[in-house]
């Protein structure tokens, strides 16, 4: 009898130490829960234009910076890519680096910025000017020598940019081209792999964004801008409308954006964010 009251006794000591434990790692859990930094509650995914990308980014941070619940997700992967998954919901905001196709008029456009595009050799090509028909014909390969166009006897390296980039259209469309009638020794999709392309093979010829390939000719990369029509390839000269070979900087919807998707937009389209376009050289948007 006495062994069957000492082990009750025994069994509700060890439930009641049990139970002060367990109440203790609660409040223990509770104060932490109370002290900790609150997670996102809101998403933002943004996909497209690489040339739109690393201007989308800073301006993410930005608007993160000011708003602790929101997380903005950027990825590239080219302007086509913005365009589908804007159309399909993968995306809430697709980037595309320029106009919108006439059947492309279902998605909503907002232009945040404004581009060129600049033909880039590398710096120590002694070629400074190249005429729009001798860009042609290195790009359909009825100029491959350089000695052919003023410069050294050496083989021409053409970079091309990948189907779906809107660069590759824009530039096709410029020099009245057909896609497949570029005839390329290497093609990329990002302009900084054509930038960096450029950079290490003297006798490589590439076209990029302005915007980009201004800031890395001023980190010091092994590149040069080529004029068109004898107008300097600069983001000054996209400003005052005289470079030929322009183009927006879209972010587009699905629909009429709303909610974070809208308070976004707006935010990259103030005037309050032009110092960002400008430090990544691109045009701020004209309001």
């Amino acid at each position: 009898m006495k062994s069957s009251v000492s082990l009750t006794h025994a069994l509700k000591v060890t439930i009641a130490i049990a139970s002060l434990s367990f109440g203790l790692m609660a409040c223990g859990n509770s104060g932490n829960s109370s002290n900790a930094t609150p997670a996102a509650t809101k998403k933002l995914v943004l996909t497209g234009s690489s040339t739109i990308a690393p201007l989308a980014s800073e301006l993410a941070k930005r608007y993160e910076s000011q708003h602790a619940d929101v997380r903005i997700d950027v990825q590239s992967g080219g302007s086509s890519r913005g365009i589908v998954d804007a159309r399909q919901g993968s995306a809430d905001i697709g980037m595309v680096s320029r106009s919108l196709k006439p059947d492309e008029k279902d998605l909503q456009s907002f232009t945040i910025a404004q581009d060129g595009v600049a033909i880039i050799l590398n710096k120590t090509n002694g070629i400074a000017d190249l005429s729009n028909e001798q860009i042609v014909g290195i790009y359909t390969k009825k100029i491959t020598n350089w000695k052919e166009v003023g410069g050294k006897d050496a083989p021409i390296t053409v970079v091309n940019k990948a189907e779906g980039r809107s660069t590759l259209e824009l530039f096709a469309s410029y020099f009245k081209l057909e896609t497949k009638e570029i005839k390329a020794d290497s093609v990329i999709g990002e302009n900084e792999q054509a930038i960096k392309l450029v950079a290490g093979n003297p006798d490589a010829i590439a076209y990029v964004s302005i915007g980009t390939a201004e800031y890395e000719a001023n980190q010091s990369a092994a590149i040069k801008l080529l004029p068109m029509r004898g107008i300097e390839a600069s983001t000054a000269n996209i400003l005052n409308g005289q470079f030929p070979l322009s183009r927006p900087l879209n972010l587009v919807t699905k629909t009429t954006p709303m909610g974070l998707s809208k308070e976004f937009i707006d935010f990259a389209q103030s005037k309050a964010n032009d110092d960002i376009v400008k430090a990544q050289y691109f045009v701020p948007f004209v309001r």
